[in-house]
């Protein structure tokens, strides 16, 4: 999060090229500590040292583990300010009250003692964190915490898909209505709990038990009437359907929909279920669903790795982008159909890795994007390092800010177009401007400068 006030500041305290001597002295402003807090790898020493006199116990909250060396762990572990002392700690435990969860390295660091001891100790909302948090736990300790008195931990213990539930605590967890839908929804279940799952009228229970992947052809057929349209959309996803029923089940949803029911929308759009069982089908299997209706199974085929060429020329061209987006991250997709998605479509930020950085891209018609309409396309030229400054200029003068901002981080920006985004109106772009090390030396010391420090 970029430094509103003084972001040239934060992006100083950010930059990979900032000398000792600069992150000492930004250590004495609220900017500087603030962008300290974002620098990659470990802090020296010295800064350390400096954050702890300027920034006290805001500081120290941020300072474990390989933000810093083992020495100055030793020497904030002996402060003789508590509230130093105890900074992280104390965080960790502040959290932990108010149910954010923490890795289990956090807890066993604040609480001193061993994951195991603090899954049977008495703070309630210690075990639930530590249930939810620690997944490599040992069975002993999994038993422990599914027969736990408090609800909250019972449930807690069942949350990861693979819980770790044995065979014989099925009939347990199932009649404990703390985590029987948890259960439900993973474990294979025989006729009689399906049965006794479907008659609770919990409709939790219910979604639970429709995902269930372990779900035999008379139990799905048993769902396939349900007025809910999640259940139909999970019913609709399952093996045991025909593609007739699938269909059908399908178009309900779809009517209902449009006739603006929440319900049929969020099972649609927003559905946890998919057809997850089809990845491990046999290839055969798989390649019959290569021009079913539903993009959703056109979109895990395209995830397989071991598809005939011919398979994969027709999923690259797939009405849906994201069944083509998700067939172009195999290893050999070829450069022209990398380009052709990307011109289209331009990227998913947050879906990785990028298309552009995938192997077969071809990086050197990266600049030629520059004059694409789309600034979401357009943008990704500057992943071209060598991208010529006479193309930076025009980005650099981009109403979008995000366009400035990328110009600002790049390693061939010119002096003069990087002083005049230092200054932009923009706090994200000057940050940047001052995080990118190609930033002289001597415009640190003038920015430090002109704050005081």
């Amino acid at each position: 999060m970029v430094h509103l006030k003084q972001p040239q500041l934060s992006g100083l305290g950010r930059n990979p090229a900032a000398s000792l001597d600069v992150l000492v002295r930004l250590s004495a402003h609220e900017a500087g500590r603030h962008g300290l807090t974002l620098h990659r790898g470990q802090l020296p020493d010295a800064v350390v040292e400096a954050l702890l006199t300027h920034g006290g116990r805001d500081s120290a909250v941020l300072l474990y583990g390989n933000r810093v060396s083992p020495a100055m762990r030793r020497r904030i572990a002996g402060h003789p300010d508590p509230a130093i002392r105890d900074a992280h700690a104390d965080f960790v435990r502040t959290m932990v009250e108010r149910g954010v969860p923490m890795s289990i390295e956090d807890l066993v660091e604040a609480y001193g003692r061993p994951p195991a001891e603090l899954a049977a100790g008495s703070d309630l909302k210690l075990r639930v964190m530590v249930a939810q948090t620690w997944r490599e736990r040992p069975i002993v300790v999994q038993l422990a915490l599914l027969t736990d008195p408090d609800p909250e931990v019972r449930a807690a213990a069942t949350q990861a898909k693979d819980s770790g539930v044995p065979p014989e605590y099925y009939e347990r967890c199932l009649a404990d209505p703390a985590i029987r839908a948890n259960v439900a929804c993973h474990i294979p279940l025989t006729f009689d709990q399906f049965d006794r799952l479907l008659a609770t009228g919990d409709q939790t229970v219910l979604h639970a038990v429709a995902g269930n992947p372990h779900l035999t052809a008379d139990m799905v057929s048993r769902l396939q009437d349900s007025a809910d349209p999640s259940v139909r959309v999970a019913v609709a996803y399952s093996r045991h359907v025909t593609p007739e029923t699938r269909d059908r089940l399908l178009a309900l949803v779809e009517a209902e929909d449009a006739t603006g029911s929440d319900e049929a929308a969020l099972a649609l759009h927003w559905s946890p279920y998919e057809p997850s069982w089809l990845r491990d089908a046999p290839l055969a299997e798989r390649l019959t669903y290569i021009d079913c209706p539903h993009a959703v199974f056109r979109r895990i085929l395209a995830a397989s790795r071991d598809l005939p060429e011919a398979a994969w020329q027709t999923l690259d061209e797939d009405p849906d982008v994201s069944v083509r987006r998700t067939a172009a991250h195999r290893p050999d997709t070829a450069p022209e159909v990398l380009l052709r998605l990307i011109r289209a479509h331009g990227e998913r930020s947050h879906v990785r890795p990028l298309l552009v950085d995938h192997p077969n891209f071809p990086r050197k018609e990266l600049r030629d994007l520059v004059d694409e309409r789309n600034p979401r396309v357009r943008i990704l030229a500057l992943k071209d390092p060598e991208l010529p400054v006479a193309q930076l200029r025009r980005f650099g003068d981009c109403e979008d800010s995000f366009m400035r901002a990328g110009v600002a981080r790049h390693p061939n920006v010119s002096a003069d177009l990087l002083e005049r985004l230092l200054v932009d109106p923009e706090p994200r772009v000057a940050e940047d401007a001052a995080a990118n090390p190609v930033l002289p030396r001597a415009w640190m010391d003038r920015i430090i400068t002109e704050a005081g420090l």
